[in-house]
């Protein structure tokens, strides 16, 4: 018997390649140097996964040769040694030469199983929410704003430093120049290789958190941005270590310093013309002049519909047991944590979990954090946000003062819900809301609340100390 891999598809009637793109993904590793192809594709937590193989073999595994036993992965289900395997497909639009080792040539991967996309494929879940969008006329986009801590470790304490040699001293280090001179060395690569990659960088700075850092870039289709933003952890984890520095994803890695929010900004454009269908109607919309707000209202009705499953939503895209240390009013500064509290939406309201910012159209939710699987959070969201367009349901008036001045009782009130405390809070809500479902299809949903469920209980209970803290920093 030969031992050449056979493509898990059983006939090339079953899935084809094209041999221009093919021929045109080839030149481009040669041209680029690359010895080695990656096609990936995330676990349950996004953490990405793959095998890597000669750049020669990259016509055979685009043709489905490269088996993977999920199964042994968290979250992924086909759970058991009887189980088939699943092919992942390069998607061949994708190809990113990792600019930190130009040796790899990385994809962005489908799962198949059995011939047809494996249905708890995290990037196959998304995809099937942006189809319902498309079918409706809709081009969900989305620009995201992460936040992350860079550390100097310091092995023989178990402790760690910050990355500016010299801690600052005021109450808040946001935008400091000295501190961002001081962090360059980390900072001017990150830039670098995002100016290579042709992201669109617009700014990078120190932020609240002693040795936190913001990168900005431009909006894009919501696949290409949860596609950026799974290497954009990559990328920092290994230009952090080339440096002899460790990047954090905790969504909360110090009680006394603020949380790492990874705040989605999100649109909807038309399919047909690429317009912005968030912006104001051109003829004014009384509604929206009643309210203050600086959109049209299909933005209103989805901004309703993410209110409306807020609690769902909030278990994916907060979806860490450490992710509700941050969601707190007070923080480093005496008053204020910057961090969403409360199940409302406000023009400019930083405390709101939805904000209508002024400066540009769209829907910015403020809970998603650094933790985050984008395919699987971006996913639920957009099923909410057009079930409430669908409905056209209506999410009240909004809340633009400042709610940490706010006393619980005039919280309960305005009848304005707290957002989940924990993560039990939030799961109970997952498993409660039908929007789980819709998003993720039935053997997805328990699997996720399956896992979170486990993630909380290991959480009071560890069977291993250890590895419950390399759960809470696993990305």
């Amino acid at each position: 018997m030969s031992s050449e891999k056979l493509p898990v598809f059983a006939t090339p009637a079953d899935f084809s390649v094209d041999p221009e793109k093919l021929t045109q993904t080839q030149d481009a590793l040669r041209t680029a140097g690359c010895k080695y192809v990656m096609s990936t594709y995330v676990d349950v937590h996004g953490v990405p996964k793959a095998k890597m193989n000669p750049v020669a073999l990259l016509e055979e595994v685009a043709s489905g040769s490269e088996l993977f036993t999920v199964g042994a992965m968290e979250g992924m289900g086909l759970v058991g040694p009887e189980k088939d395997e699943c092919a992942a497909v390069p998607d061949l639009d994708t190809l990113t030469v990792c600019p930190w080792d130009k040796r790899v040539g990385y994809f962005f991967g489908d799962l198949f199983y059995h011939g047809a996309p494996y249905e708890n494929d995290s990037r196959a879940i998304l995809k099937r929410q942006l189809d319902r969008a498309a079918a409706m006329g809709f081009i969900f986009n989305v620009g995201t704003e992460p936040e992350f801590y860079v550390v100097r470790p310091d092995a023989p304490s178990r402790e760690t430093e910050m990355l500016a040699r010299d801690r600052y001293q005021g109450v808040c280090p946001a935008y400091d120049v000295h501190q961002t001179f001081g962090s360059l060395s980390f900072l001017e690569k990150m830039s670098d290789y995002i100016d290579e990659l042709g992201w669109g960088l617009y700014s990078f700075d120190q932020e609240g958190g002693h040795s936190q850092f913001e990168f900005d870039m431009k909006y894009a289709d919501a696949l290409t941005s949860a596609d950026r933003f799974i290497f954009l952890r990559l990328m920092a984890k290994n230009v952090a270590e080339s440096l002899g520095l460790v990047a954090t994803f905790m969504p909360k890695p110090y009680a006394d310093d603020f949380r790492s929010g990874n705040h989605f900004n999100m649109s909807l454009a038309s399919v047909e013309t690429g317009e912005n269908l968030f912006a104001p109607e051109p003829d004014g919309n009384p509604l929206m002049a009643q309210h203050g707000l600086n959109c049209s209202k299909l933005a209103y009705h989805f901004s309703a519909g993410l209110l409306k499953h807020a609690g769902a939503i909030t278990a994916v895209t907060s979806p860490t047991y450490n992710s509700y240390q941050g969601f707190i009013a007070q923080g480093a500064m005496a008053d204020v944590s910057w961090a969403p509290i409360l199940v409302a939406y406000g023009d400019n309201n930083r405390s709101a979990m939805l904000r209508i910012p002024p400066n540009r159209f769209c829907v910015e939710n403020r809970a998603p954090d650094m933790s985050v699987n984008p395919y699987l959070a971006l996913a639920i969201t957009l099923a909410a946000g057009l079930e409430g367009i669908e409905q056209e349901l209506d999410p009240g008036t909004p809340l633009n003062a400042s709610t940490y001045d706010l006393t619980p009782a005039q919280l309960k009130a305005a009848g304005t819900p707290f957002l989940p405390r924990t993560l039990l809070h939030a799961i109970e809500a997952f498993e409660a809301d039908p929007v789980a479902e819709t998003a993720f299809g039935m053997e997805m949903r328990d699997i996720y609340l399956a896992q979170k469920q486990r993630e909380w209980d290991e959480a009071f209970f560890p069977i291993n100390p250890e590895h419950k803290a390399h759960r809470l920093s696993f990305i």
